[in-house]
């Protein structure tokens, strides 16, 4: 498609419309944009782009691809970026588990404006596949050690696999939830905010679950990361509170400069990265 121009022009103006940013001055005033947003529930396309309209903040609409979910081949990704093409969002892929990377073609990726997806599905060195939010399928036999293979696993995707947003970031299963600022070292963080700017992925700042901390978001601004909004909805009630991003904005002063916008074609993540061979 031919709209680099085009494109490169939209990101600059909402990156510059008012709306959010505290005390910054108005030049550099950040609109927050949604990266991070799923038809589920009740919530319909309608009820979205009635929502954007209200609140003024624009939507980027993913779809949940991979094993066990929706779409799992070409097939069903090319029709769901048809459905969605000209709609006024963004059409984005939110790449689910490990296994994704076998699952879709680099044509049929690049389709889309943007990939995402998060370290919430690996294998862990005994071989069990972990989905860390379903607490029955999470195994924590010690706690330090755990939180290495996350790490690990963590750095690895982003140091391997073609994504442009490191999504719901930091998170953590429940059974070790409330001890986050003890497990998330200043050394682990480290380790995965390297990697995230080596590699050119932003970083969401995650309205819903409130992540990473603000110690995180802190240490990845000085590293010079950038940054996205999302809320990762589970369906339209969740749905249009970004008070935690707009407060890590201000709080840090970040500027349009720091936000992430979606490449142009030609330099997308997948048409810099081939895929790799499935390891985790």
């Amino acid at each position: 498609m031919k709209r680099s121009i085009a494109w490169s022009g939209l990101c600059i103006a909402l990156a510059t419309l008012a709306g959010c940013g505290g005390g910054m001055k108005q030049e550099q005033k950040v609109q927050i944009v949604d990266y991070h947003v799923h038809l589920k529930g009740a919530l319909g396309l309608d009820d979205a782009l009635a929502i954007s309209r209200v609140t003024g903040v624009r939507f980027g609409i993913a779809q949940n691809c991979g094993k066990g979910f929706p779409v799992t081949d070409d097939a069903g990704l090319l029709a769901y970026v048809e459905s969605m093409r000209g709609k006024g969002v963004f059409v984005a892929m939110q790449a689910e588990g490990r296994e994704w990377v076998t699952m879709f073609s680099p044509q049929a990726i690049a389709r889309c404006d943007y990939v995402f997806t998060d370290s919430m599905t690996w294998r862990d060195d005994k071989g069990r596949r972990m989905r860390l939010w379903v607490p029955n399928e999470v195994f924590v036999d010690d706690k330090q050690q755990f939180m290495d293979m996350l790490v690990e696993r963590t750095v690895w995707i982003l140091e391997n696999e073609p994504i442009d947003i490191y999504v719901n970031p930091t998170f953590l299963p429940a059974v070790i939830a409330e001890e986050y600022d003890a497990l998330w070292t200043d050394q682990r963080m480290d380790r995965v905010i390297d990697a995230a700017v080596r590699n050119g992925v932003a970083i969401e700042i995650n309205t819903r679950y409130r992540l990473p901390s603000e110690r995180f978001i802190g240490r990845a601004k000085q590293a010079g990361a950038t940054f996205a909004c999302g809320t990762n909805n589970g369906g339209a009630n969740d749905l249009g509170d970004w008070s935690y991003c707009e407060e890590m904005i201000t709080r840090y002063g970040l500027t349009p400069e720091d936000m992430f916008c979606p490449r142009p074609d030609g330099q997308k993540a997948i048409q810099r990265k081939p895929l790799p061979k499935l390891k985790y």
